[in-house]
């Protein structure tokens, strides 16, 4: 099968043909029809993630398709189903899965990080029992991969752990895919939602959304959404990953608000200064959120059938092997509003 490689980390990126995966006991192997190029893959790339432990390496972690081939031990499922996953794939059998949050599975495993992902026409899927999810036809595959990794992680952050509520404001820094996905979902939720990022592109996209305020973020962000709000926000959602961006964003609440790391840190950008005296004196929660659950899924379906939600607005290209590879590369150095979206067989 053809598949985006990488050999060494922050390495060249190319095209290579390489041997299509087969499936073992409880795994399933995707064909891709859809898979997002996410900052998270990028991070990889650059050797950010321990997850990744040996080369070459074939990235992806948003993907949806038809499946192809069954192993042993996964009775429900048939060649040919339309199928999409969490870019986090809990064993289903510990304690953190049986409880409802695979999530944070301590066995899970990561399609893209712990093994090779879906830049690739085929993918191995591990615990398919426990993390497949049927995609109605009436959701297209890309839409699907919109969900992704990125829109589920934003709907988890925004509803389930910082609890955003009607007329509260949310202020949101980064309006990459994570972060865009989250002005859309905090309009849905009734927030008032300020969008910041450096890149103008990204807050005019925000804005679309129905961002009401947006702000440079190369500013004093904690100072302008502090104005913007008449006080602070209820909710900060660091949908980067960066030192100074969670200290703005800590810095840009209200007393007794809350701050949502979502964002990637890595080791040489995290932050040694949280201001714990404010923390404490304003009695501020400092939440983080990983991925979602599988079960995640059919509630947005829903949603989508019904015109609540339109994550497909997000998808701004739609890319070859070829020209994901060359998106990768220049995640960083050149951001492009919106999300980027491969379809392996195009």
């Amino acid at each position: 099968m053809r598949a985006i490689v990488y050999e060494e980390f922050n390495g060249p990126i190319g095209i290579r043909s390489v041997s299509k995966p087969s499936p073992g006991p409880g795994e399933v192997i995707l064909k891709v029809e859809a898979t997002g190029v996410c900052r998270s893959d990028w991070h990889g790339w650059q050797g950010h993630d321990s997850a990744i432990t040996s080369l070459p390496h074939v990235p992806g972690h948003e993907m949806a398709g038809e499946l192809s081939d069954i192993g042993d031990e996964v009775p429900d499922w048939s060649p040919g189903d339309r199928v999409v996953v969490p870019f986090v794939a809990g064993c289903g059998v510990c304690e953190m899965c049986l409880q409802g949050d695979p999530q944070v599975c301590p066995n899970q495993e990561q399609p893209g990080f712990t093994q090779w992902g879906s830049f690739a026409e085929y993918v191995k899927i591990p615990y398919a029992n426990h993390n497949l999810v049927t995609l109605p036809s009436s959701i297209d595959f890309v839409t699907a991969v919109s969900l992704g990794c990125r829109f589920t992680t934003a709907y988890r952050a925004v509803v389930d752990r910082a609890n955003v509520k009607r007329g509260e404001w949310l202020a949101v820094h980064g309006c990459g895919g994570v972060g865009l996905s989250a002005v859309m979902i905090g309009v849905w939720q009734g927030a008032r939602v300020v969008a910041i990022d450096i890149n103008p592109g990204a807050l005019e996209l925000a804005q679309s959304l129905g961002a009401e305020v947006t702000v440079d973020g190369s500013g004093d962000v904690s100072a302008e959404v502090q104005t913007a709000t008449g006080g602070g926000a209820h909710v900060s959602i660091d949908a980067v990953g960066s030192a100074g961006v969670v200290l703005n964003s800590i810095g840009a609440l209200r007393r007794r608000g809350r701050h949502v790391q979502v964002g990637l840190l890595t080791g040489t950008e995290t932050p040694t200064q949280i201001p714990m005296d404010r923390v404490i004196a304003w009695e501020l929660d400092l939440l983080g959120s990983h991925g979602a659950q599988a079960s995640l899924f059919s509630h947005l379906f829903a949603m989508i059938d019904n015109s609540q939600l339109d994550p497909s607005r997000l998808v701004t290209r739609r890319l070859s092997l070829e020209l994901g590879a060359a998106a990768l590369e220049k995640f960083d150095s050149e951001p492009t509003p919106g999300i980027a979206v491969i379809e392996p067989w195009n």
